[in-house]
């Protein structure tokens, strides 16, 4: 069985698609941090629509409001103005958004739990008996390359391979938007090109969008699409040279 047929089988009860193929839509979206003069204000008026089946590269420099963005999108943040919708997502029993995984740039293996068992941990709140989630984690292992390190302890695992954990735990979350936060951010060009094939081939075989925040243009010029953030503010989207648009 593959990926996709995998995630078509759990979508049976997900919410169907809109139309215009949006899973998330951000409206005015502001994020800001404290208030009076120390107030941070990390995102302010960024509308934009991620469509099914996006693959965008989201980038700008250091503080620019990528991960605070990207958070706001997963829904393990909440907007301080405008809204975020998930239509094509739906919404789990927490009030987030249903099936998105998330790949962060450092570390986030738990270091007492063996690969296998960090993998499967998701599946477990999610529910899913432990037989299950095992098997799902195992799969994961094997589909991004790495099933021989399931007994290991994540101190025992190079950056790369400690990522591409990160990207199987997604993986056999089977979700329908995979957002990811400078997942190469700490490896070297070689290892951060695999951990980016291995997520454009999950999000094809899942059917899922993708989006990576990332500074590196080589890593950029591997999806179609590339949106820009400056201070803030979610300023072109790009799908090449020459095309410039708001999101």
């Amino acid at each position: 069985m593959s990926l996709r047929d995998g995630a078509a089988a759990r979508a049976d009860g997900a919410p169907a698609t809109p139309a215009d193929g949006a899973l998330v839509r951000c409206v005015n979206v502001a994020r800001t941090f404290g208030t009076g003069p120390t107030a941070v204000v990390a995102v302010h008026d960024v509308s934009c629509t991620v469509p099914s089946g996006a693959r965008v590269a989201l980038m700008g420099p250091s503080g620019s409001g990528k991960s605070t963005l990207l958070h706001l999108i997963a829904g393990l943040d909440a907007p301080t103005g405008g809204t975020i919708a998930w239509p094509g997502l739906g919404a789990g029993p927490n009030g987030r958004p249903g099936p998105i995984g998330v790949i962060f740039q450092g570390p986030s293996l738990i270091p007492t739990l063996d690969v296998t068992e960090n993998v499967a941990l998701p599946l477990l709140f999610a529910g899913i008996p432990a037989q299950d989630a095992a098997a799902r984690a195992s799969a994961a292992l094997d589909r991004v390359g790495i099933a021989d390190l399931g007994p290991k302890l994540p101190e025992e695992l190079s950056g790369g391979q400690a990522q591409r954990a990160a990207v199987a735990r997604v993986i056999a979350g089977r979700p329908r938007l995979i957002l990811a936060d400078e997942p190469t951010g700490q490896l070297d060009h070689e290892t951060g090109g695999h951990v980016i094939s291995v997520l454009l081939t999950a999000a094809e075989e899942l059917g899922a969008a993708l989006i990576v925040t990332t500074h590196d243009a080589q890593i950029a010029a591997r999806l179609p699409h590339r949106w820009t953030m400056r201070d803030g503010g979610l300023a072109t989207r790009g799908a090449g040279p020459g095309d410039d648009r708001r999101p």
